[in-house]
């Protein structure tokens, strides 16, 4: 198969803050030198933003370096963060933690409540504005290899492909992007990210990296349940005994709030449905109060990499850099990755410009990139959280929320601790746990899978390979619905996975992979590893908008 080429200095893979960082200040830097650099940024989606869902609580301290007029050049930061709130939840109330005690990490004074998808769509004007090529609708699907084993560049997908793999009439091969650097910032467990790891051994001194499902609704709401500025951030209840994660309901202007809950994909027992445990939390009253007559206008779902410092390997190898969630530089003890992830961008870019300026040439590895991150104060913010994420995980929210609290306060001096233990190989088989009965939605305040996905404006071309695809086609009846119960039907959040046929004594696994809104759970969660996600072709996905 022929495909045509375009040569570039650097190829930029994501459109999310981390690609989008590192394309405007490589072109900062270039342009203050008066030197040419080509510089080429793919976007999976349709277009720039629409495929970016975080909660959003932003702490603008990457953007104030990277762009320090962003209010009077209209960037969309415009709700400030005017007051706290952490609960402990119960199935009935909650204990609200007075100011004082809640960790110096979770204190957003400074911060924005926004929607992260918009902030990414003014980073790609900015970036438009320097003369940065942005593609949206091609995702980077294939690493090119040079003959020495350095990254060369990527591939766009095949455009034209039956279900069956064969090519259709109107069929194209995708289009190779070569580079001296290739900059990989695809988000939370990128395909391409996922291979390089394994290729140049990236993860060989880190721990096991560890995720969670984030899922996200935006509703409008009466006036009287509204409190501009206000942040409310809980554990507990909907969550039993073994399960971890976050509560967050933060209130936008002009009566918009957004919601959602984040649960680690460490979870043990294979009966509990995330999508669930969503719904059934908007029912506690602290939520109830503020939703009960308002309008829901927005879903989605997306996992985040949360391991942080103990679990953030190598970011260089020969000819390519991997930067924010695609190397794993979220801070879990924030909530918050968008200034870590745009601050390892921008360092990426510094890292690239310095070589170039030296006369340093393509397919080097650049370990300056490693130590400049690590030194910097987004490297130092991870380092002291380093704790969080294990803490919680061993001793559950009280104990280890005091660790935490205890450690946050001293400045991440206690002693470290790990988790080491790969987040799907937790998952223990469905006759050793209980099962879960979860309430049917109401139409008010939960909801079913299909209205959620409805919202997401998810959309796939017909008739195409599908993009979730099985090493091992007879995996998910022998072993995952034999010892399992098929979690992958309840920890995908929009549907995609069914179990069909079994009235008839033949069950098998049908993929709904129009349903996909790119999550990447499945490839995180499923027990045998047996499911890989891959980019499609055509900009398919969800279309967030305001999330």
């Amino acid at each position: 198969m022929q495909r045509e080429s375009m040569e570039y200095d650097v190829v930029i893979v994501g459109g999310g803050p981390a690609g989008m960082a590192t394309a405007i200040r490589l072109k900062q830097l270039a342009d203050e030198k008066g030197q040419e650099l080509a510089i080429c940024l793919l976007e999976k989606s349709a277009e720039v933003g629409a495929h970016i869902l975080s909660g959003a609580v932003i702490e603008p301290k990457a953007l104030n370096e990277l762009i320090p007029n962003w209010k009077e050049l209209g960037a969309p930061l415009a709700t400030a963060v005017k007051r706290d709130e952490l609960h402990m939840f119960n199935e009935k109330g909650s204990i609200k933690f007075p100011n004082f005690m809640i960790p110096p990490s979770m204190h957003n004074d400074g911060n924005f409540i926004v929607s992260l998808s918009n902030i990414v769509r003014w980073l790609g004007e900015q970036a438009e504005a320097l003369g940065i090529e942005i593609y949206p609708g091609f995702a980077g699907a294939e690493i090119v290899y040079n003959e020495d084993g350095s990254v060369k560049g990527v591939a766009t997908p095949n455009n034209g492909v039956n279900p069956d793999g064969s090519p259709k009439a109107h069929f194209e091969p995708g289009m190779e992007l070569h580079a001296k650097y290739t900059v990989f910032a695809e988000g939370c467990r990128g395909q391409l990210g996922k291979e390089l790891m394994a290729k140049f051994d990236l993860n060989q001194e880190a721990d096991a990296q560890h995720y969670g499902i984030g899922f996200k609704e935006l509703w409008e709401v009466k006036p009287e349940n509204h409190e501009t500025g206000k942040v409310v951030h809980g554990s507990g209840w909907p969550l039993s005994k073994g399960t971890t994660g976050g509560s967050f309901l933060y209130h936008l202007d002009n009566n918009m709030v957004t919601l959602g809950i984040i649960i680690d994909l460490n979870y043990s027992n294979p009966h509990l449905s995330p999508f669930d445990e969503f719904q059934r939390m908007k029912h506690h009253p602290e939520f109830a109060s503020v939703l009960e007559g308002g309008k829901r206008l927005g879903y989605g779902a997306r996992a985040i990499t949360k391991g942080g410092w103990n679990a953030l390997g190598k970011m260089s190898m020969p000819g390519a850099l991997l930067v924010g969630c695609d190397a794993g530089t979220l801070n879990f003890a924030k909530i918050k990755g968008t200034h870590t992830a745009m601050k390892s961008g921008m360092i990426a870019a510094e890292t690239l410009f310095n070589h170039f300026a030296n006369g340093g040439e393509g397919g080097q590895t650049l370990s300056a990139f490693d130590e400049a991150f690590r030194e910097s104060w987004a490297g130092k913010e991870l380092k002291k959280s380093r704790s969080f994420g294990p803490a919680l995980h061993k001793f559950g929210p009280w104990l280890g929320g005091t660790y935490n609290y205890i450690d946050q306060v001293l400045g991440g001096i206690l002693p470290t601790l790990r988790d080491n233990t790969a987040d799907h190989s937790q998952l223990k088989k469905a006759s050793e746990c209980d099962e879960i009965t979860y309430p049917k939605p109401d139409g008010k305040l939960s909801f079913d899978k299909p209205s959620s996905v409805f919202l997401s404006n998810t959309y796939h071309e017909e008739e195409i390979f599908c993009h979730l695809t099985l090493k091992d086609q007879a995996v998910p009846i022998e072993i995952n619905l034999k010892d399992f119960n098929a979690p992958e039907t309840r920890y995908c959040p929009a549907g995609v996975y069914e179990i069909v046929g079994e009235d008839e004594g033949k069950p098998a696994l049908q993929i709904n992979g129009q349903n996909c809104i790119h999550c990447k759970t499945c490839d995180i969660k499923d027990p045998t590893q047996n499911i890989e996600w891959i980019a499609p072709e055509g900009g398919g996905g969800p279309s967030y908008s305001n999330m």
